[in-house]
């Protein structure tokens, strides 16, 4: 049988104990999806932005036409499904407002530390800016990431 060595084990727990994050900072699989949802947001953004020489001021601007034979255009360009345009996905909601220089979308959990731990915030800049905890991220908040 082997002898005991203190410092391997000793160094084993330490590199254990680096590589695992705090369990308040683990990253819930629906913060990254609400990241994945605010990508598609600024996308549309974009594509509206190119299309009619604005930013939509709200999600029913880049959803699609609500009535029947309707067609796309700057209250409706169809450019994300109704399901987002509704405000709801991924257990976030999702809220865009039109500024006077683009735009802006809050993401907060809909039920927080059961649907998200993270709230988040994106201007059209495409950084996404986040905060670990119930209020919603805003423009000082740190970054979580960038589109460009």
């Amino acid at each position: 049988m082997g002898t005991f060595k203190p410092i391997a084990a000793l160094s084993g727990l330490v590199l254990a104990l680096i590589l695992v994050a705090p369990p308040w900072r683990v990253r819930a699989p629906e913060d990254s999806s609400a990241i994945h949802v605010l990508r598609t947001i600024y996308a549309a953004q974009i594509q509206y932005q190119s299309t009619f020489n604005k930013f939509a001021a709200t999600l029913d601007q880049l959803g699609p036409p609500l009535a029947t034979g309707q067609t796309e255009g700057p209250e409706a360009a169809g450019l994300i499904p109704h399901s987002l345009a509704s405000g709801e996905a991924s257990g976030y909601l999702f809220a865009v407002t039109g500024t006077a220089k683009g735009f802006t979308v809050v993401a907060v959990p809909k039920t927080f530390g059961k649907t998200g731990r993270r709230t988040f915030y994106m201007d059209q800049s495409g950084i996404i800016r986040q905060n670990w905890g119930r209020e919603p991220a805003t423009l000082n908040s740190p970054e979580a990431g960038s589109l460009k």
